[in-house]
């Protein structure tokens, strides 16, 4: 490769680079905070149509099925530990939580992107209910299930 080559092809490396960090540094990527979330009459949020999303109360067999979290022991204890482990998770910002409810953006690194992530407690079932949503693109490719897989590892 000539030198005049790959001077282009690193201007044009820093150029996309700065242009991927100008972006997440105005929100460009982030989109707009949903006013629809919560857990309302037991439900959260359905998914969406596109396949960047996974939630616990999803039809079985629909590309965002995923399963609850299991309470282990006392309810409200178990569910104070998911709020921990929540809230220490790289790029987490709980924006609301209850005794029974974490809401929680998580934004990606490289790109800003951000993703809404609940979590509700069913004492009653003895689960805790999940979902976890793109607010920008297409697909999520897989990111948003291995967020709630790698969470549930942790706890």
């Amino acid at each position: 490769m000539t030198a005049p080559r790959r001077t282009g092809l690193f201007f044009l490396l820093m150029l996309c680079v700065s242009a991927n960090s100008w972006g997440s540094m105005m929100g460009l990527f982030s989109g707009s905070r949903p006013t629809d979330l919560g857990f309302h009459n037991g439900y959260l949020k359905p998914p969406s149509s596109k396949p960047n999303s996974v939630n616990s109360q999803a039809a079985p067999g629909h590309y965002a099925a995923i399963l609850p979290f299991k309470v282990q022991g006392d309810a409200n204890v178990y569910f104070a530990k998911v709020a921990r482990v929540v809230a220490a998770q790289k790029g987490a910002k709980v924006i609301q939580q209850t005794p029974s409810y974490v809401y929680a953006e998580f934004t990606s690194p490289l790109m800003g992107y951000v993703d809404d992530v609940e979590f509700a407690l069913d004492a009653d079932r003895g689960v805790v209910h999940v979902r976890s949503a793109s607010r920008l693109g297409y697909s999520d490719l897989g990111a948003n299930r291995k967020r709630i897989e790698a969470i549930r590892s942790q706890l």
